[in-house]
């Protein structure tokens, strides 16, 4: 931002927050930051996960990005996350 220092643990804690309630956005850039390890520690399960519910609610290039993932992904990871997306439940 503009004179604002860039902090990627506490994007992650806010967009953590959103993307917990279901939003579709939050779990998008949530997705981002686990996927490049950005203010979290680098995981692609997580990021996987995050991208496939954001996919799930028709956000824009979610799926072609959750495609992206999986590209460095073995099957199992990508089982875990599959997994783990229909286990979530949004937080209220």
């Amino acid at each position: 931002g503009q004179g604002v220092t860039q902090d990627y643990a506490e994007a992650a804690e806010w967009y953590g927050k959103s993307a917990e309630q279901g939003v579709a956005s939050a779990q998008n850039d949530l997705s981002i930051l686990y996927y490049m390890g950005y203010g979290v520690p680098e995981d692609l399960i997580l990021a996987h996960m995050w991208i496939d519910l954001a996919a799930r609610q028709g956000y824009a290039n979610a799926a072609k990005n959750r495609e992206k993932v999986a590209e460095q992904m073995t099957p199992e990871q990508i089982a875990e996350a599959e997994r783990l997306a229909l286990e979530w439940r949004p937080k209220r």
